[in-house]
């Protein structure tokens, strides 16, 4: 069991129990997937930067990612339909809780100027989404030997039902949101 499952099921369910006021523990809302996404504007121009990315990606996540493809042709960006422009992973289970357990603890921290990510971020449903500017930020990427600093979006889901309930979630995992002003 990884720590970041453990703290859920030792402290964040009876916390959440508390502050939702529900006593049923099925009705609490749980992280049902992560799932991170990296576009690589410049693999239209070279396939290695993909490659680069595509492996970076298989390094934090611990699984193969999928490449995703332009789904329309644009003629400004040399795009053709079905040209490789990204990739991305979906994790669950004991990998999700084992990289979101990095990012709280290892990744997010070495984020230059960081004072919490924003609560703003929510989509109405409880689901979160924030960006990376960086992949050095994890320990995992060797930054002497990479040629291309990449972004990337990871996308929490829950099964909350409302923002509130998804940021109550959050917080009690360990996400460091900004103090509101």
């Amino acid at each position: 069991m990884t720590r970041l499952l453990k703290q859920y099921n030792e402290q964040v369910i009876p916390n959440l129990k508390k502050e939702l006021d529900q006593e049923n523990v099925h009705a609490l809302p749980k992280i049902l997937k992560v799932v991170i996404n990296m576009g690589v504007g410049e693999a239209v121009a070279d396939r290695k930067k993909l490659d680069e990315a595509v492996e970076h990606l298989a390094l934090l996540s611990g699984q193969k990612p999928q490449i995703t493809r332009a789904k329309k042709a644009i003629a400004a960006f040399r795009l053709r339909e079905g040209m490789p422009i990204g990739c991305r992973v979906t994790l669950r289970g004991a990998k999700m809780y084992e990289f979101l357990d990095r990012l709280i603890t290892l990744a997010l921290p070495r984020v230059r100027d960081f004072r919490g990510v924003s609560a703003k971020s929510f989509d109405g449903n409880g689901n979160y989404s924030l960006g990376l500017s960086e992949q050095f930020v994890f320990p995992e990427i060797p930054a002497d030997k990479a040629t291309l600093t990449q972004g990337m979006n990871i996308t929490v889901v829950t099964s909350a039902k409302t923002n509130d309930e998804g940021r109550a979630l959050l917080r009690e995992i360990g996400i460091p949101f900004k103090a509101p002003q």
